[in-house]
C-alpha cells in the first residue's frame, strides 16, 4: 500500500527552492545589514534563540569565529524576560533567530539588547513579527509557509541567511559563490536517506549523534529531530567530548551517527568514529576516510562552511522516512505545537 506523503517530506523537498529564493529576494536586506555591521565593527556578538533556532545560532557562532574572528556567546532569554537584567552591549552585535518571531522571551531580550546599545538583527520567517519590529535589521529567510511542526526549511534558511550576512560582511566571494550554488546541490541531498542507518535504528531506544564545529550544530539538530519526530532518545556530543564519560554507555551495536564535513575537523571526527566502532558500536559517518566505522552517502558542497547544510538535509530525509516506518506522523508530534511561546 502506498504511504501518504507527509507535510514534512514536502517541506524537505522545498528546501532548495527556499534557499534559492533567499539568495535572490532576501539578499539586498542582508547586504544592507552586513554594511551596518561592518561599520559598527562590534567587539563581540550574542545570539538569542531556542530549539532548532538555537542550533542555527551554534552554527553561526562557529562561522563567525572562523570567518571574522568575532567571538559569539549564546545568552539565555530569561535574563531579560524573567530576571529583568541588563547587559553591557554597547560594542556588540545581537542576532535573534525565530521562525515565527513571536516568542515573548526572545522578543524581550532582543528589545533589551537594542536598548542596551547593541546593533540587533532578527533572522525570521515573519518580517512583520514582534521580533522584527524589535531589531535594527530584519533578515527575512524567505522560507514560505512551514506547516509541519518539525522545522526543516526554516532551520536551513536561517543558517544560509546568517552565512550570507557574514560572507557579505567579510566580502568573502568564495563563500558567497558556494551559497549561490547550494540550491542545486541540495536537490541531490534531499534524495539521500540512509537506508542502512534506518535499518540499524529499528528496535533501538537510544543513540548518539556527533560532530565538530558547524557540524556539531547539525548534530544537535539531528538529536532534537529524533526525539521530536520519532520519539527516540538521542544525545548529541562534540566528538571531542564523547570519550569524556558518555562513551561508557556504548554497548554492542549501539548506534552512532557522526556528521563530518570536509573541513579541518574531519580527521578528528573520523578518528573518534573509528575508536567508538572498535568498542562494538554501529557507527555511521559522512566521510569515506574511516577504517572501522561505516561511511554513508553525502553531498559535498565545495566549501567547508556549507557542507553541514547538505548533511542535515539528507538527515531530514532519513528521519522523516524512519518516523513513518515506525508508524509515527512526523507532522504532528505528541505534546508539541508549531509555535512555542515561552516567557
Amino acid at each position: 500500500m502506498e504511504i501518504p506523503e507527509t507535510q514534512m517530506r514536502r517541506e524537505i523537498r522545498e528546501i532548495p527552492a527556499a534557499v534559492e529564493r533567499l539568495m535572490s529576494k532576501g539578499r539586498p536586506a542582508i547586504e544592507d545589514a552586513a554594511r551596518a555591521a561592518a561599520a559598527r565593527n562590534p567587539a563581540f556578538a550574542i545570539t538569542i534563540a531556542r530549539g532548532s533556532s538555537d542550533h542555527a545560532c551554534t552554527y553561526l557562532k562557529y562561522a563567525s569565529e572562523l570567518l571574522l574572528g568575532l567571538p559569539v556567546a549564546s545568552v539565555g532569554p530569561s535574563i531579560a524576560s524573567i530576571y529583568d537584567a541588563h547587559l553591557r552591549l554597547q560594542q556588540s552585535l545581537c542576532i535573534a533567530v525565530s521562525q515565527s518571531g513571536k516568542s515573548p522571551d526572545i522578543v524581550e531580550l532582543a528589545r533589551m539588547a537594542r536598548f542596551d546599545g547593541a546593533i540587533s538583527m532578527a533572522i525570521t520567517n515573519n518580517r512583520h513579527s514582534p521580533l522584527a519590529e524589535s531589531c535594527s535589521h530584519t533578515l527575512d529567510i524567505c522560507a514560505g509557509p512551514e506547516r509541519s511542526v518539525a522545522a526543516t526549511k526554516t532551520f536551513v534558511t536561517s543558517i544560509v541567511a546568517g552565512l550570507l550576512l557574514l560572507a557579505e560582511w567579510k566580502q568573502d566571494e568564495a563563500l558567497v559563490t558556494a551559497l549561490m550554488h547550494l540550491p542545486d546541490l541540495l536537490h541531490g541531498a534531499t534524495a539521500v536517506d540512509w537506508p542502512e542507518v534506518r535499518a540499524t535504528l529499528d528496535g533501538r531506544h537510544s543513540l548518539f549523534t556527533l560532530g565538530r564545529g558547524p557540524a556539531w550544530a547539525v548534530s544537535n539538530e539531528a538529536a532534537l529531530k529524533f526525539k521530536e519526530t520519532c520519539q527516540l532518545h538521542a544525545e548529541s556530543y562534540s566528538s571531542a567530548e564523547v570519550l569524556h564519560g558518555p562513551v561508557s554507555i556504548v554497548g554492542e551495536g549501539f548506534p552512532v551517527i557522526c556528521f563530518a564535513a570536509e573541513d579541518a575537523a574531519e580527521k578528528a571526527v573520523n578518528e573518534i568514529a573509528d575508536q567508538i566502532s572498535n568498542k562494538g558500536a554501529r557507527v555511521f559517518v559522512t566521510s569515506p576516510k574511516v577504517s572501522a566505522a561505516t561511511p554513508i552517502d553525502h553531498v559535498r558542497t565545495g566549501h567547508p562552511l556549507t557542507d553541514p547544510i547538505s548533511l542535515i538535509v539528507s538527515f531530514y530525509s532519513m528521519v522523516e522516512r524512519f518516523a513513518v516506518e515506525r508508524g509515527i506522523d512526523p507532522d504532528t508530534p505528541r505534546h508539541l505545537q508549531k509555535v512555542t511561546q515561552t516567557i
